[in-house]
C-alpha cells in the first residue's frame, strides 16, 4: 500500500491548464429533471454498515449503495444518461451516434440513454473487458467494437472512429487538452449522487474514501462535499496498486501514465487520469492511497457477509478503509462515508 499526503490542497494544479482551468463542477442546476426523463431514474439508498464499522474501530460507517441506479448496476449511469439527456433538449436525437470507450459501466450508461432518446451507440472495449459486459451492452442495443489490449488503447479508437466521421459524437467518461466540455457536463450528472448522499446525512462525515479509475466520480463528489461541508470531511482517493494514475499524477504535477498489468478492479484499472479529475482531486482531496488486490478482494468478501455483495472495484473504497490504519483520525469518534460503486457482474 502506498499513501500520500496531498501538497496541493486547497491550491490545486494551475499549471494543468494552459489558460483557464475546467475544474468539476458544483452546480446541480437540472441535473436531477433531465435524469428524471430516463425512466429507471431514483435516489439510491445510504446504508448504515454498524457491525463493520465496529469491526473497523471506527464510530460509524455509512454505505452509499449505487448497485442498483436506474438498472444499470453502477453510478455511471448518471453521466453519460446527463450528457444525452442535456442533448435531447436540442430536439431528436434519430441518426445520431454516440462513440465511447469502457471498461463496462459507462459504456451501459452510454448505451442507454442512446437508446431511451433514439440515437445510436458504438462502445470500444479492450481485450481485457470480460465478454459478459460486451453482451450486456448489445442487448442495450449497442454496437461493440474490440481495440487494443487497454482501456487507453481502446480509448484511442474510440476518438479515431469519433473524428472520422461527423455524424458521430465522442462522449468519453476521461478528459484531456481540447477534450472538456462534454466530459465535464458527464460528471456533473454524479454530482446527483453526491447531492443524495450529502441530503441523506444530518453531519458531516469526518472521513469519505472515494475510489478511483480516471477519478470522474471522485473527482465530482469531492467538490460537492467540499461546497456543502468544507474542510469538514478528510477525503482519501484508493486507487489500485496495478493502475496508479492519480496518485503518480499528483506526484508528478501532471497527468501521468502509470502501472502495469492487469488488475481485478477492472473498472478503476486506468493508467491515465482525467485532466478535470485530476485538477479537482489535486485541489479537494487529503490523501491519496494505494490498494493491493488482495486488499479488494477481502472488501469483497466483507460486503457478502454483510449482504451487500459487489465487485472489487464497487469495493475499493471500502478496502481503502480497511487498509487505511495510517489515515489520521481513524478511530472511535470516526464517521465515515464509502460508496458502493457497482453490482455484482450479470452473465
Amino acid at each position: 500500500m502506498d499513501i500520500l499526503t496531498n501538497p496541493h490542497r486547497g491550491v490545486g494544479l494551475p499549471a494543468l491548464w494552459n489558460g483557464p482551468p475546467v475544474l468539476p463542477g458544483t452546480d446541480v442546476g437540472d441535473v436531477s429533471a433531465l435524469l428524471a426523463r430516463c425512466p429507471a431514474h431514483a435516489p439510491t439508498p445510504l446504508v448504515p454498515a454498524d457491525a463493520l464499522a465496529a469491526g473497523v474501530g471506527v464510530g460509524a460507517l455509512a454505505l452509499k449503495d449505487e448497485r442498483a441506479r436506474m438498472g444499470l448496476g453502477s453510478f455511471k449511469a448518471l453521466g453519460a444518461a446527463h450528457v444525452i439527456a442535456c442533448d435531447a433538449q436540442d430536439g431528436p436525437l434519430d441518426g445520431r451516434t454516440y462513440v465511447t470507450a469502457s471498461a463496462g459501466n459507462h459504456g451501459l450508461s452510454v448505451a442507454a440513454g442512446a437508446r431511451v432518446f433514439g440515437a445510436r451507440a458504438v462502445i470500444y472495449l479492450a481485450r481485457t473487458v470480460p465478454e459478459a459486459f460486451a453482451d450486456r451492452l448489445r442487448a442495450q442495443g449497442a454496437e461493440v467494437v474490440r481495440a487494443g489490449a487497454t482501456y487507453e488503447e481502446s480509448m484511442a479508437a474510440a476518438a479515431a472512429a469519433a473524428a472520422a466521421q461527423d455524424d458521430r459524437t465522442l462522449l468519453s467518461d476521461s478528459s484531456w487538452h481540447g477534450y472538456t466540455e462534454i466530459p465535464h457536463r458527464l460528471m456533473q450528472g454524479y454530482l446527483q449522487m453526491a447531492a443524495e448522499i450529502s441530503g441523506a446525512m444530518d453531519r458531516p462525515p469526518s472521513h469519505v474514501f472515494l475510489q478511483a479509475g480516471v477519478g470522474g466520480m471522485a473527482a465530482s463528489v469531492a467538490a460537492w462535499l467540499r461546497r456543502i461541508w468544507g474542510d469538514a470531511p478528510c477525503i482519501v482517493v484508493v486507487e489500485p496498486q496495478a493502475a496508479p494514475a492519480l496518485i503518480e499524477g499528483i506526484r508528478a504535477g501532471r497527468v501521468v501514465t502509470a502501472g502495469d498489468g492487469v488488475s481485478a478492479m477492472g473498472r478503476l484499472d486506468c493508467k491515465q487520469a482525467s485532466l478535470i479529475a485530476l485538477a479537482g482531486l489535486a485541489r479537494d482531496a487529503d490523501l491519496f492511497m494505494t490498494i493491493s488486490e488482495d486488499q479488494a478482494a477481502d472488501a469483497v468478501d466483507r460486503m457478502a457477509a454483510l449482504d451487500l455483495p459487489t465487485t472489487p472495484s464497487g469495493a475499493a473504497g471500502v478496502a481503502g478503509l480497511l487498509a487505511g490504519r495510517d489515515v489520521p483520525g481513524l478511530g472511535p469518534d470516526a464517521r465515515v462515508l464509502c460508496i458502493l460503486s457497482e453490482g455484482v457482474e450479470q452473465t
